[in-house]
């Protein structure tokens, strides 16, 4: 089933906070990303606002941190609604960054993930798995499997009584929904795919993602011998392309909603992912907002942010079986 979010047209006016903060976000990207591969963490850190966890509640949602793996900095935030003893269904996250920026911890991503506690009425999960090109492929994927585990062996004391892992979802974006497809999920929104062809998105548009960045991302993200060896149509980038997984006979793969973006230069890739879920076979949902960039709903001055966690609530319900909250 495909949806359109909002009407397409010329690209939007942006609020002035919303572009100066994309601006700053290229140009810091740009400047980290270094011509021998690795990544400058100490400007990074310098721009890395994050929030601590607040067991007192804020905005209705109180949180804290549980540590999986210390020797590998392996831990997640865990957010609780506290408006409602039911059962409440629970969605792992994964945040965005390339593989190679970004935390669990950071602002932008404590702040979106307390409105998906709050807004879909779960408990939420956000994951801060390791970061290329420091830690390369499969390490992020491997992560994302132990903290499943993790949860699924020590839930009692690790989440709270009324969750309920018989509704659980893995979501993410950008990379973070790439890291849920590899670990099973899902919430993709607005993947982070490629492939060695160049799209005509990827040709068309640059605002906060471009090829130039993308190729930078990928090198940083596969061991060398195998970015050598596959290039861009590496399995784990190009997920529905030449050495793409035979999900057809996979019984148990989710439903899946794709959400894209219409200014998103990623966003050819991300319709073919959609387009394969359904050529396999499986239950798959598409969103589109077409007057919107890459990475929009972390922006809670945009409607179209808060009309995406609309769509979520609507489809994690659906899934449940629960009714509106």
């Amino acid at each position: 089933m495909e949806l359109t979010a909002n009407n397409p047209q010329k690209p939007p006016s942006l609020p002035w906070k919303t572009r100066i903060v994309l601006s700053v976000l290229a140009t810091v990207t740009d400047a980290s990303q270094r011509r021998d591969g690795t990544v400058n963490r100490r400007l990074l850190k310098l721009f890395n606002f994050t929030s601590p966890p607040n067991a007192k509640p804020v905005n209705g949602v109180k949180s804290h941190d549980v540590t999986v793996d210390p020797t590998r900095n392996l831990w997640f935030r865990t957010f609780v609604p506290t408006a409602t003893t039911q059962l409440l269904p629970v969605i792992v996250f994964f945040h965005g960054g390339g593989f190679v920026y970004l935390t669990a911890d950071a602002k932008a991503y404590d702040a979106v993930c307390r409105r998906f506690a709050r807004k879909v009425s779960a408990v939420v999960v956000s994951v801060n798995y390791r970061l290329a090109p420091e830690h390369r492929c499969p390490a992020q994927y491997d992560d994302g499997f132990d903290v499943l585990k993790f949860l699924d062996e020590r839930k009692s004391g690790v989440l709270p009584e009324n969750a309920d892992l018989s509704c659980c979802f893995l979501a993410g974006d950008s990379a973070g929904a790439n890291l849920a497809h590899n670990v099973i999920g899902l919430v993709a929104i607005q993947p982070f795919f490629g492939g060695e062809e160049r799209t005509d998105s990827e040709k068309r548009l640059s605002l906060l993602v471009s090829m130039d960045r993308t190729d930078w991302l990928w090198n940083a993200f596969l061991p060398s011998g195998e970015a050598a060896a596959a290039g861009r149509d590496h399995e784990a980038i190009n997920v529905c392309g030449p050495r793409a997984a035979d999900i057809s006979k996979v019984d148990q793969f989710p439903a899946t909603v794709v959400f894209v973006g219409g200014l998103d230069a990623l966003q050819d890739w991300q319709r073919r992912y959609y387009e394969w879920l359904k050529r396999s076979g499986k239950e798959a949902y598409l969103v589109e907002y077409p007057n919107m960039f890459h990475a929009f709903y972390i922006f809670p001055e945009l409607p179209e942010s808060r009309e995406l966690i609309s769509q979520v609530t609507e489809f994690v319900h659906k899934q449940c079986q629960l009714p509106d909250r």
